[in-house]
């Protein structure tokens, strides 16, 4: 029985030790951990994270704000509406590096320069906000996201003693530019983005908004400050690359947005020329046309006014993408098209130029695979046209 008593008393020590907060030492330091893009969609803009590191007691953690659940009830469909949840995870640096050894992506450290007081107030913050209750927060691309906690994390336990300066950016740039130039080479994703998302991101971004993405939250601390008892000091301490990326050759997809729309405007533009010269029409091109953009055109306005993403607003995409079309498409199966569908049409060809003017003016702008796509829109609601005449 008194070994019994041993082993409770034993096994509640080592609970309570492992719920009280840690106390770190003297060594410890904060750093910001910016990785590079990976391969994959996803991952293409890089991510940030915070990494807590004390020697002496033999800590070594890495707080990542961009996780999310897929396990989540109703995760795709929130995922849909604009309501992801993401939160607050922890794991090993160890393990972290090897993710990203393993993705052939690179990692850069950014030792911050805290006194020791500051150390723990963080690392109390981060250990706080990973609890279960605490780690979850709403998600949104542009303005709360793994790479804006990092500033944000900082200023609400440091407050006014560190000071981020935006000089160093000497761009201006729209929340679109930024992303094209994480997607270079990932022209489809990139297709649909600028399907997806409207005109709010064509906007110029301030020099604040250019910090969702890690690059330029990398770029912030190495110009940021903080005022210590001995006056103001950088607030970067170290930095430097920790992992390299092994250099790959970049091959040229020849199945890109562009090429394939392309070949697709040269087969309409040939059928339209066939159907032309021997007077009659190939229904199934016309109905895939007006069901294919009407399907797209639902999308796009189910994404402006039935979701709670905030890039998705204003979108433009449905002047070429009309929801109607849907409807219409099985009009075109008839052989003889009713005469109302010719004043719809031309309908059409008025949205098109409304939408030209739209992207001359870069009120949206549009992907460039969107020119044979209008193009092909226009050759054949044109040729349409005629058919009011047989």
């Amino acid at each position: 029985m008194k070994q019994l008593y041993i082993f409770i008393f034993i096994l509640f020590v080592h609970n309570f030790q492992g719920f009280a907060q840690k106390t770190l030492s003297e060594k410890a330091t904060v750093s910001v951990v910016t990785c590079g893009p990976g391969s994959e969609m996803y991952s293409t803009f890089g991510h940030s994270a915070f990494r807590i590191y004390d020697p002496v007691i033999g800590l070594d953690k890495i707080y990542n704000y961009g996780t999310f659940d897929f396990n989540a009830p109703h995760f795709y469909l929130n995922f849909a509406k604009g309501k992801l949840t993401y939160q607050l995870s922890t794991t090993y640096f160890g393990n972290f590096m090897r993710e990203y050894e393993y993705e052939n992506r690179w990692v850069k450290l950014q030792v911050l320069d805290l006194d020791a007081a500051d150390v723990q107030s963080m690392f109390d913050f981060l250990e706080n906000n990973a609890k279960p209750e605490n780690r979850a927060y709403q998600y949104d691309f542009f303005y709360d996201n793994c790479s804006t906690k990092i500033e944000e994390v900082l200023k609400t336990v440091l407050k006014d003693k560190v000071t981020f300066s935006n000089s160093h950016i000497k761009t201006s740039k729209t929340h679109r530019d930024l992303i094209a130039d994480y997607t270079v080479n990932q022209k489809w994703g990139k297709f649909g983005i600028d399907l997806a998302l409207g005109s709010v991101i064509d906007k110029k971004a301030t020099k604040d908004d250019y910090k969702f993405l890690p690059d330029y939250i990398f770029e912030a601390f190495e110009n940021a400050t903080i005022t210590s008892q001995n006056g103001i000091k950088p607030l970067v301490k170290v930095s430097g690359e920790v992992l390299n990326e092994k250099k790959q050759e970049t091959t040229f997809e020849v199945f890109q947005p562009l090429i394939v729309f392309s070949l697709l405007l040269l087969l309409i533009s040939y059928v339209t020329y066939k159907n032309h010269k021997e007077k009659k029409r190939t229904k199934w091109i016309d109905f895939l046309l007006f069901f294919i953009t009407g399907l797209i055109g639902i999308a796009v306005l189910l994404l402006w006014f039935a979701t709670s993403h905030t890039a998705t607003y204003k979108n433009f995409n449905f002047l070429w993408a009309f929801a109607p079309n849907l409807v219409v498409s099985f009009y075109m199966l008839k052989s003889k098209l009713p005469k109302w569908v010719f004043s719809y049409i031309k309908l059409l060809l008025i949205l098109l130029a409304i939408l030209l003017l739209l992207w001359s003016f870069k009120i949206q702008v549009f992907n460039i695979a969107m020119i044979p796509i209008i193009i092909m829109l226009i050759v054949r609601f044109r040729f349409l046209l005629t058919q009011k005449v047989h």
